[in-house]
Parts: C-alpha cells; structure tokens; sequence
C-alpha cells in the first residue's frame, strides 16, 4: 500500500494514531507523516497503515 504525505485519511485503510499541528493550512485532515507501513491481500487490509493527521 502507497501512502504519501499530504494523502486524505480513509479510515478505511489508514489508522490515525495522533494528531499534529498542520506545517500548511492545506494539510489539515490530511496524512503528515507515515509511521508503519500498512498492507493489502487481494484488496482486503491485512494491516493498516498508522499515520498521523495535521490538525
């Protein structure tokens, strides 16, 4: 799974595990920094990916 900074957050596939101060306006509700990579199996989550959100 590719996550970026500056990706939106889906919960669907991505585990907020803190929020952070946005470094830009437009980075708000938006993934910051990647922590731990997640993965896929056949478009099924085996784990998903922690990332922090700007706030």
């Amino acid at each position: 799974m590719e996550i970026k900074s500056g990706s939106d957050f889906n919960a669907d596939f991505h585990e907020a595990i803190t929020q952070a101060p946005a470094p830009k306006e437009s980075l708000k509700g938006k993934i910051i920094d990647v922590v731990e990579k997640g993965y896929l199996l056949n478009d099924k989550v085996i784990r998903f990916a922690k990332v922090v959100v700007g706030n």
